[in-house]
């Protein structure tokens, strides 16, 4: 499973695959298993996870009430970590960027794998 890149920061511009700059890095979130990376998340039980109030405080703070996700995808962005991407433009909604889909971080940049119209929009 891959990860998010740890030198991650609110404020970093954000580009595409075709190195366009999309936007800035907003929030993010590392996944539940960062700190032992060699673990996979489906192998963690229930003991070594945070407290059922802990996970509807971490929902609450990650995602506004707006967002209209689905609960899979809002577990899978838990689950995996993610980064919001406040996007450019006027009109343009803002996304999250799966780790997969990151294809490198180096100072005040982090470079992606796909185009922006393939990350999920936040309503």
């Amino acid at each position: 499973m891959q990860t998010l890149p740890t030198d991650i920061r609110k404020g970093m511009k954000v580009y595409d695959s075709l190195r366009n700059e999309i936007g800035t890095v907003d929030d993010f979130r590392f996944s539940e298993n960062a700190g032992s990376p060699n673990i996979e998340v489906e192998d963690i039980d229930a003991s070594d996870r945070r407290g059922e109030t802990s996970l509807v405080e971490d929902i609450a703070e990650a995602f506004s009430p707006d967002d209209d996700l689905p609960e899979v995808l809002r577990d899978r962005l838990l689950t995996d970590g993610y980064v919001r991407l406040d996007t450019k433009g006027l009109f343009a909604s803002d996304r999250y960027i799966l780790p997969e889909q990151i294809a490198s971080s180096s100072g005040d940049t982090l470079q992606l794998n796909v185009s922006k119209d393939e990350l999920m929009k936040r309503h």
